[in-house]
């Protein structure tokens, strides 16, 4: 699976809610786009899972790789950036739903921190 990003990438943003932490093994680093500029090189095993009532994740059904997040209502794609070549030259800019994270990691790193997203 290969994908190439047309425009600008916000800053990621590190989600500690239960949906990312069981997906990732942790929390999920996820830098966002317009879901435009978001272009599918390869997409043969990119599958789509709807995973609430609004969110849906892409994921590679060869490897399992969680790739993409999106809001079904929104023009934004939110991308795994784990999955970006380096460098890329991003830098974690918040902690989300931090009110859900688990009781093996601390936050220490300074960022702002929000209880909800």
């Amino acid at each position: 699976m290969r994908y190439q990003i047309a425009g600008e990438l916000a800053e990621p943003i590190a989600c500690h809610c239960t949906q990312c932490a069981r997906t990732s093994g942790n929390f999920a680093a996820m830098a966002a786009c317009r879901s435009a500029d978001l272009r599918l090189l390869t997409s043969s095993t990119l599958r789509w899972y709807r995973s609430s009532d609004n969110v849906e994740r892409g994921f590679c059904s060869r490897c399992g790789g969680n790739l993409f997040w999106r809001a079904t209502s929104s023009g934004e794609t939110f991308i795994s950036a784990g999955t970006l070549d380096p460098p890329t030259g991003l830098h974690l800019s918040k902690h989300i739903f931090v009110g859900s994270k688990s009781d093996f990691y601390d936050l220490a790193d300074g960022l702002p921190q929000e209880q909800e997203g």
